[in-house]
């Protein structure tokens, strides 16, 4: 039985580089796989447009193929989310016109091959969208997701449905957690097998450390398809490496063709790794022991603000919690977590009605302006609410604290109770292990929930468009009817960081929803549409 080898880095390791690959990286690498004898290689995603900024292997149009020098020799192909389609579906927009809308006829395209990845759930909504891309011309697969969570029964009766709809020409089950061992592949290969003839393929994940191992028994037990990628690049810990996999007997490729692949590590991967950082590590191997989805973890590795013992006690709390899905919109991460009816029992206008307030959020302009803002704080006595931890002037100038997103504040939870400020955070809506955790502190209950499309300002809850921090005490602030907000230590990130987007985003719906804004930066700012001032003239 012919092995095939599928390359997927474009795909998956965009999950570190939002899906931007540069042209001569793309250039060199599709060089370098189709010399290598790699069977397919998936080119990226294929989605509807985006609310931020995304590669071209997020979407991989007609017209960015269009401009790629494909070489002759592997066979083409992309993903699309199965939730891509179910979300485009209404009551006037079908699966057919939703597949229609991204996909030509297999004639009029470059790529042979769209594989459709489901979670459990969605593989019942599947079918139609399968069909269609069947009757384009495509050839088809089918990618389970997180499959060693499932029973056997489970795996099974789904695989009967799958196979009685004639659309799916492979059946991949996937290792999303990267918790899998070889009894797990085993496992699920033989459930899948039960019901299903066509060909198995398998998508590994290197959490563990147990990609490759985990692929050589799927080969041994029969599973004909197998995903790499270059030096594993990956969502989380990553995958199986392409180029340790091109030297597999079981593969049969010849290594004398793999010599472009070796520079290609060389020349444009290992520094990739060495920036970006995936690759196994304790943090990897305990999410996925305790089935947590690997992009929390991928989050908080990327974020310098949570040390190793932060990673592990949120890893515990997810474990309690819940953690085994995660929307790549740090909001919905938020919002997995506020649990049960919008509410809160504290009023803002208790402390802010008529009051300036001062907000310090944790950029440099705080130190480099320390004892500016602390004379400000003197002369004009506002109300000085600290994001988080933050702690850049003298503990006696801050009135309270804020925090918002469960992650943050578990991973702050120590550094909160050693705080002398109350704290203004959700409470009644967070899960029972953080309110335990809590009790004793002081606590200012503002409710809170999420809508990307406005601001909303109760009594004692509120909507924000984000679950950044900021956007709560904005809302916050407002809803206490504040004279004015002064803002300072909010420098912005350099040119072309993501999260200059993100907050840029948050000052907008801000002004947009306040006829007449009152945001003041008070240091200095990269921050579009926030009105500035120095605090030396103040």
């Amino acid at each position: 039985m012919k092995i095939k080898l599928l390359d997927c880095t474009l795909r998956d390791g965009g999950y570190y580089n939002n899906w931007d690959f540069n042209e001569d990286l793309v250039t060199d690498y599709l060089s370098a796989i189709a010399d290598s004898g790699t069977d397919y290689i998936e080119l990226g995603l294929r989605r509807f447009s985006s609310d931020s900024f995304l590669g071209a292997s997020a979407f991989t149009t007609h017209q960015y193929l269009d401009r790629l020098n494909l070489p002759a020799g592997p066979e083409y192909g992309v993903m699309i989310d199965a939730k891509t389609i179910l979300s485009a579906v209404s009551d006037k927009f079908s699966h057919e016109a939703a597949v229609d809308t991204l996909f030509k006829d297999r004639k009029d395209e470059h790529i042979s091959l769209v594989r459709v990845a489901a979670h459990f759930d969605e593989l019942k909504d599947t079918p139609r969208m399968l069909h269609r891309l069947k009757e384009k011309g495509y050839k088809v697969g089918l990618n389970i997701m997180q499959s060693s969570l499932r029973s056997s029964d489970e795996l099974s009766n789904a695989t009967k449905e799958i196979s009685r709809s004639n659309s799916v020409d492979v059946l991949y089950f996937a290792d999303s957690l990267g918790s899998m061992d070889i009894r797990d592949v085993e496992r699920v290969f033989e459930a899948i097998r039960k019901e299903w003839n066509g060909e198995i393929g398998f998508h590994s994940h290197n959490n563990m450390g147990q990609a490759l191992e985990n692929v050589n028994k799927a080969i041994e037990i029969g599973a004909s398809w197998i995903d790499g990628t270059i030096s594993g690049m990956g969502r989380g810990a990553g995958n199986a490496e392409t180029e340790y996999l091109l030297a597999n007997p079981y593969l049969q490729k010849d290594p004398s063709s793999t010599y472009k692949i070796f520079n290609l590590v060389s020349n444009h991967f290992a520094e990739m790794k060495k920036k970006c950082g995936w690759g196994p590590s304790l943090e990897y191997f305990y999410g996925a022991k305790f089935g947590i989805h690997p992009t929390y973890i991928q989050e908080m590795l990327s974020d310098s603000r949570y040390s190793e013992e932060d990673i592990i006690s949120v890893i515990e709390h997810l474990q309690k919690e819940g953690g085994k899905k995660f929307s790549s919109d740090n909001m919905e991460g938020a919002k997995h977590f506020l649990r049960g009816e919008v509410k809160g029992t504290w009023s803002p206008k208790d402390i802010f009605q008529k009051n300036d307030v001062l907000i310090l959020g944790g950029g440099n302009g705080i130190k480099k302006h320390k004892s500016a803002i602390e004379a400000f704080i003197k002369k004009n006595k506002p109300i000085v609410l600290a994001l988080n931890t933050q702690s850049g002037i003298s503990s006696e100038f801050i009135s309270y604290r804020i925090a918002s997103h469960p992650v943050r504040l578990l991973a702050d939870l120590e550094a909160h109770l050693g705080l002398e400020q109350p704290l203004i955070t959700p409470i009644s809506m967070l899960p029972d292990a953080l309110k335990e955790a809590l009790k004793g502190k002081k606590i200012m209950d503002y409710g809170l929930s999420f809508d990307k499309a406005k601001f909303e300002f109760e009594e004692k809850w509120c909507t924000t468009p984000s679950s950044l921090v900021i956007a709560y005490a904005l809302a916050a602030a407002r809803a206490g009817e504040a004279r004015h907000i002064f803002m300072a230590g909010f420098d912005g990130y350099p040119a072309g960081d993501d999260r200059n987007s993100e907050i840029q985003k948050i000052i907008h719906k801000y002004n947009e929803t306040i006829e007449d804004s009152n945001l003041i930066a008070i240091t200095p700012t990269r921050i579009k549409d926030l009105q500035s001032k120095s605090v030396y003239a103040l």
